[in-house]
């Protein structure tokens, strides 16, 4: 088995960017950053890495799908390292 690599695409709720990226740096992840997506909306991108075991990207996405100011989260990149 191998690593992997994926990369998150996390919307906050409205109003509630800042909440949801003090509760995303809390998760540790490899790396992150902001994307201005227009109109004054931002959005947090989040790389996680982790051993390939097996639903694991499906895991955290659910969990973070459960952090304080988060709306919608998708996998915006997936790959093996």
């Amino acid at each position: 088995m191998g690593m992997v690599a994926v990369v998150f695409k996390i919307y906050p709720k409205d109003g509630e960017f800042e909440k949801a990226q003090a509760s995303l740096a809390k998760m540790k992840p490899a790396g992150s950053q902001v994307e201005d997506i227009g109109f004054g909306i931002k959005v947090l991108k989040a790389l996680f890495k982790f051993e390939d075991k097996g639903g694991g990207t499906q895991k955290l996405e659910d969990e973070l799908r459960t952090l304080d100011g988060v709306g919608e989260v998708e996998v915006y990149e997936e790959s093996l390292v």
